[in-house]
């Protein structure tokens, strides 16, 4: 069957059709009708950029449509990149996945004298017009007539390091190994940057999209604004990415309709607004922004009260895919405790998680818990002596194999050793900061880039927890599916999480239409079986929205009450969503 699965989910804002200004002849007619005559003053320009924009096309563009008198580049005033590499050295770490969250700010990256000659210039200045781009432009400049914000999503930004494009905050780094590239900007230049955004994008006159090479888009403040408050006040989609991986599958590419060509797709992250683009549809045209935008500013309409005030300015559900159909086991691993992570790296929740089986073959399994009776001693020797190449650690030994079916629940808190098992189409539901995953061994095979992938063992043995055991699991983390309500043609039941962890999950079976509430709270939900369904609002608040088979959506706290059903080809067929919420 045909996949109908949206790989480009749209959110239309209504009233704005006509508000997208595509091309830099457009772009550089609406900045200068912003400008003030620079024949009786001086007019500044600010296009201050988020780590990742291209710099070059961007300012190339300014500097010959808008045709300055007077350029500032932010870089010139930087301290040396030698400085800066030992400024982000704290916090970046010599390890090669984890460091510390950054208290920089984009401040301290510039050099006192020539911040403060650059400013003297700037001030000098009496008629013309001036200027000024990049990473804390408005910090250089202070003072400006527009401020146009280049903002950039994170996937994007992890695509052009591939494609050796970008280096990170202040560095020429550009052919560096792309993991350490990606985790300092993860740890410091993003860190930095969304400290500046915090305070600069309600303030902008334009939100400029550069995410297509030469193909710019640009949008008012306003029109930003009004996109967003859109979006926290009807069920959408944020625009999901696939990613080939060491153990990638198959089954991916037919039912979200990718490409065949690619040797395997292990990942799609369709519900991480950290790293997610969200789509603005203005007519017949897209602007991409980061899904991010809408959780720093308009939290409380999208997460909801209570979860704000525990969590802040972050969406703290993730759902995504690992596929392992005709591919391999993941690798066998455990989270932080909330302590660990809090002490070590600076985050305030771990990753709690689970997987929810879609989909799996004949034999499939998951690995979950430590067998009955393991010594800790003797596990982390046979780790450290596979992975000192000495015998492949025979994880069958220590760790237990549970069979795996279709929409099985396996849940997993933190400190829990586990793995999916090859032939498994696993729905992770888990808390957000998924960088923090501690690899106990990796089956002795290597990365996509033909390296060894790294493994920590000695972050790990602090943090298994070694009581659960086979029967522990069996009691606590397997199929705990718990009938909660019924009506005409639906049934609704609790499968987790489990009581150590911070999430709710409830799956619904219906043939006709199903009511749900946020509850005050952020809900997450994806089809797990059915074609399609519509979600609607019971008093026309949102216009209906359609989502497909394994189409991960989010409900705003804000929206409240909503229905689902059968629609199209489903209608009168028997479907099933599970929604994930965090518990109050």
């Amino acid at each position: 069957m045909q996949s109908n699965y949206d790989k480009f989910p749209v959110l239309r804002v209504q009233g704005f059709e006509n508000a997208c200004l595509t091309g830099w002849d457009k772009i550089i007619t609406a900045v200068g009708q912003r400008l003030p005559d620079t024949t009786r003053g001086k007019a500044v320009v600010v296009a201050e950029f988020y780590h990742g924009v291209d710099a070059q096309e961007v300012r190339k563009a300014l500097i010959e449509g808008l045709k300055p008198d007077w350029v500032f580049d932010t870089e010139q005033a930087y301290y040396t990149e030698e400085q800066i590499d030992a400024l982000a050295l704290p916090d970046v770490t010599g390890d090669r996945i984890f460091g510390f969250m950054t208290r920089l700010t984009i401040g301290r990256y510039f050099d006192p004298e020539k911040l403060e000659a650059a400013r003297r210039q700037l001030q000098s200045l009496e008629k013309g017009l001036v200027l000024v781009s990049g990473v804390g432009a408005a910090h250089l400049a202070e003072h400006w007539d527009v401020l146009a914000y280049a903002d950039m999503a994170r996937w994007e930004i992890q695509q052009r390091m591939r494609r050796h494009e970008v280096a990170n905050l202040g560095a020429s780094n550009f052919t560096e190994d792309v993991a350490r590239k990606y985790k300092r900007a993860y740890f410091v230049d993003w860190r930095v940057c969304d400290r500046i955004k915090k305070q600069l994008l309600p303030a902008c006159d334009f939100l400029l999209d550069t995410h297509k090479p030469r193909q710019p888009k640009m949008i008012h403040g306003e029109t930003l604004w009004a996109g967003l408050r859109q979006a926290t006040r009807r069920p959408f989609r944020v625009a999901p990415f696939f990613d080939p991986g060491p153990w990638g599958g198959q089954w991916m590419k037919e039912v979200c309709g990718l490409d065949p060509s690619v040797i395997n797709y292990a990942w799609c992250f369709d519900c991480v607004p950290e790293e997610n683009s969200l789509l603005l549809g203005f007519g017949g045209d897209v602007v991409e922004i980061p899904a991010l935008n809408l959780v720093f500013f308009y939290p409380e309409e999208l997460l909801g009260g209570s979860v704000y005030a525990r969590f802040g300015p972050e969406f703290p559900i993730r759902f995504d895919f690992l596929d392992t159909i005709d591919g391999g086991n993941l690798s066998l691993q455990v989270h932080p405790l909330t302590e660990y992570i809090q002490e070590h790296f600076g985050m305030h929740y771990t990753q709690d998680e689970s997987y929810y089986i879609l989909d799996a073959k004949e034999g499939a399994h998951v690995y979950l818990g430590l067998k009955e009776g393991v010594r800790k001693e003797a596990m982390i020797e046979a780790l450290r002596d596979a992975q000192n190449g000495g015998a492949p650690f025979d994880a069958e030994q220590f760790v237990e194999k549970w069979p795996a079916q279709k929409h099985n629940h396996f849940l997993i808190p933190a400190g829990t050793v586990h793995c999916s098992g090859k032939d498994t189409m696993v729905l992770e539901i888990s808390a957000t900061p998924y960088i923090f995953t501690f690899k106990l061994w990796d089956w002795g095979r290597l990365g996509l880039d033909g390296q060894p992938r790294p493994i920590n063992i000695e972050h790990g043995k602090k943090v298994i927890q070694w009581k659960r055991d086979t029967s522990w699991v069996r009691r606590n983390l397997i199929n705990r599916v718990e009938f909660i309500a019924e009506g005409k043609g639906w049934r609704e039941e609790k499968t987790g999480l489990h009581e150590l962890e911070f999430i709710e999950t409830r799956r619904h079976w219906f043939t006709q239409k199903v009511g749900h509430q946020t509850g005050g709270g952020v809900n997450v939900l994806n089809l797990v079986k059915g074609r399609e369904a519509i979600v609607e609002s019971p008093d026309h608040t949102f216009e209906p929205f359609l989502v497909h088979y394994a189409e991960t959506f989010i409900v705003p706290a804000a929206a409240g009450a909503y229905t689902i059903r059968p629609f199209g080809e489903s209608e009168g067929k028997e479907c099933a969503t599970i929604k994930a919420f965090v518990r109050t």
